[in-house]
């Protein structure tokens, strides 16, 4: 029995009721053998690692093989970088340092450039914003039913941001990277924090346009119309986007990048103090990712994180993620990126792997802290 295999068996009464139905889900994702050859061999861009510090401690040993075992055993391209933020040591599977696609991770840094420009009173929480249906974007937005209401939707920061981190709502993100001065801003912000690995993209609306072969028109946010063109490729055009876009992402971020400065944020080392606890209370309030790594945290344990989902092409998707948080009752902490950034894994196995990850952070947290307790 794989370790994957036997880590579903010890989980079934945290993921059953909920990954029964994902099951079907991730069956129906599945495409003929014939289906499958019309798409080339991914091929991805290699990337030499970015330094990191000396830990004060040494990994743990058994959670690096039980990492390293849950990756190997996932079929497809995806890494998972893990920091102990109280203990210094760092753990990082095969490809974490890959650029791999962010899709919706990417809010993240949107968030952080908000808030810095709050901490530095260019911004309040409380600062108005408008929405038009010239800002819709695509896909997640449910902002555009309030838009389409009125006609226009005057709102705050604040609730953009909720919305952008808890709902992964792609008009309140891009109305925020708006505010912000647009992704030159952003990445502004990437480089002055010394964030590493990660990139970020043109917006919502010109990337997944890009991903799927598309040139953006503004009619395409409305209802269904970005997908009805989008079938309407040539299956050639479609693969071609998509295959450039997994292997040069240009939204792509490392996990090893992301879990750093994840673990810095909750250092209090990239924002102030009051802008920390404010992202990270609103990241412990999001609703998505239900089973991803949130399906293996226990109870007492606190977690907070950001997903991101991209687009699927014959059984393939370009991003399927989860960052975040993880928090143990007695305080210590966690820093956790899982990337997939390229894989025909059915659902299941996907949060299978996240989920196997979670478990053994938590199985070494406790094994040290029984033997701390000695």
């Amino acid at each position: 029995m794989s370790f994957l295999s036997s880590f579903s068996t010890r989980q079934r009464s945290i993921t059953l009721a909920g990954l029964a139905p994902l099951a079907l889900i991730g069956a129906g994702v599945h495409t003929s053998v014939a289906q499958q050859n019309l798409l080339p061999q991914p091929t991805y861009q290699s990337l030499l690692p970015v330094p990191q510090a000396a830990p004060r401690t040494p990994a743990p040993a058994a959670l690096q093989a039980g990492i390293n075992a849950l990756r190997d055993q996932f079929d497809g391209l995806a890494g998972v970088a893990v920091r102990s933020i109280d203990d210094g040591w760092a753990i990082d599977s095969v490809d974490a340092d890959r650029r791999m696609p962010q899709q919706s991770v990417s809010k993240l840094w949107v968030a952080m450039t908000v808030l810095d420009q709050i901490d530095s009173g260019r911004l309040t929480l409380d600062s108005p914003v408008t929405i038009r249906p010239t800002d819709l974007t695509l896909f997640h937005q449910p902002v555009a039913s309030l838009v389409a209401k009125d006609g226009v939707y005057n709102t705050t920061v604040r609730d953009l941001l909720n919305r952008a981190m808890t709902q992964s709502d792609n008009t309140a993100n891009d109305s925020l990277l708006r505010t912000v001065g647009g992704p030159t801003a952003v990445r502004a912000f990437i480089t002055k924090k010394s964030l590493g690995n990660i990139r970020f993209g043109p917006g919502e609306r010109l990337l997944q346009s890009k991903t799927a072969g598309l040139t953006w028109r503004q009619d395409m946010a409305m209802g269904r119309a970005f997908e009805a063109a989008r079938a309407r490729l040539p299956a050639e055009v479609r693969q071609t986007a998509y295959q450039s876009y997994v292997s040069d992402p240009p939204d792509g971020a490392s996990p090893s990048a992301i879990a750093s400065a994840l673990a810095r944020l909750k250092k209090g080392m990239i924002l102030s103090p009051t802008s920390t606890d404010y992202l990270m209370r609103t990241m412990e309030s999001s609703k998505t990712g239900k089973y991803r790594m949130r399906g293996a945290v226990p109870p007492g344990w606190s977690f907070g994180h950001k997903t991101g989902t991209g687009q699927d092409l014959l059984g393939r998707t370009a991003g399927y993620n989860d960052v975040g948080f993880l928090i143990a009752p007695d305080g210590r902490s966690y820093a956790l990126a899982i990337m997939i950034g390229d894989t025909r894994r059915p659902i299941q196995q996907r949060q299978l792997l996240m989920q196997g990850v979670v478990a053994q952070v938590v199985a070494n947290h406790r094994s040290t802290a029984s033997y701390a307790d000695r």
